[in-house]
């Protein structure tokens, strides 16, 4: 594998290079063409080399936030971001692979029964994976919330995820929005979305690669009928996307790698 470190200094690649007992690559140093057989570890949504890659059918394994984990919870009572999802050949896992329970059970979480309410959330997307799709997030807002009006009269609040983590994670949780009278979560790419299952609340996911797919609609005309899978389905999503993150400790001591290769 090629770990390339953005100017070097990135602290997650690099230490999941030395994990796995190789050097990290400056990006202003790599030269796509060369050793073009070996996968590319790479991190960060707006990295030119994750289409280069794409085009050229080249693998690559890409790192950013885990799923779960990285708020508040038993495991991690200060909301630390202790977990990342490694992804391979693409920028999210989007189906469900029979995997065993350990790694979910010991993230100690649960998910909590089914909740109805009236509002419609729409998680507005983030600036970089909008660049990355080419969609115009203020035009993405009012088409999205056009459509749901079209399929409900239902409240719709449109919420902009905070620039600072330490208010998304303290101050205004998603979570406490998502247990006040909620009907459903609407997202392009947040995980958000996953967060939304793990509450009760239906997802709605609009971007072509979402973890959540398996267990969300993706179609707005189901607005007043969202899909809710059963506890069998949700628990073997959970168990895949346990394999799909891991916690720094993970990355630092190889384990990370033994699991991917194994995949």
């Amino acid at each position: 594998m090629i770990f390339l470190s953005k100017k070097g200094q990135d602290e997650y690649i690099n230490m999941f290079a030395y994990g796995c007992g190789q050097q990290p690559v400056n990006s202003d140093d790599f030269e796509f063409d060369s050793h073009d057989q070996e996968p590319i570890v790479l991190r960060g949504i707006l990295n030119r080399n994750i289409k280069r890659c794409i085009k050229k059918d080249r693998k690559f394994y890409y790192m950013d936030s885990g799923y779960v984990g990285n708020h508040p919870g038993p495991m991690n009572p200060q909301g630390w971001k202790l977990w990342h999802r490694i992804v391979s050949n693409d920028l999210q896992h989007n189906e469900i692979v029979t995997r065993p329970s350990d790694r979910w059970e010991r993230l100690k979480l649960k998910f909590e029964s089914r909740r109805y309410g009236s509002k419609i959330i729409v998680a507005a997307p983030d600036e970089k994976p909008c660049k990355f799709y080419g969609v115009d997030q203020q035009a993405w807002i009012e088409e999205t919330v056009s459509t749901i009006k079209q399929h409900t009269d239902r409240p719709v609040v449109v919420r902009q995820r905070a620039a600072s983590r330490q208010h998304r994670v303290f101050q205004d949780p998603l979570s406490q929005v998502l247990r006040e009278d909620c009907h459903a979560l609407v997202t392009f790419n947040s995980v958000a979305a996953i967060e939304s299952i793990l509450t009760g609340v239906p997802a709605f996911v609009l971007a072509p690669s979402h973890a959540a797919g398996p267990v969300a609609s993706r179609s707005l005309s189901q607005i007043e009928t969202p899909y809710w899978p059963d506890l069998d389905k949700l628990h073997a999503w959970a168990h895949h996307l346990a394999y799909g993150q891991f916690h720094i400790s993970e990355l630092k001591d190889g384990l990370a790698q033994q699991i991917l290769i194994k995949q």
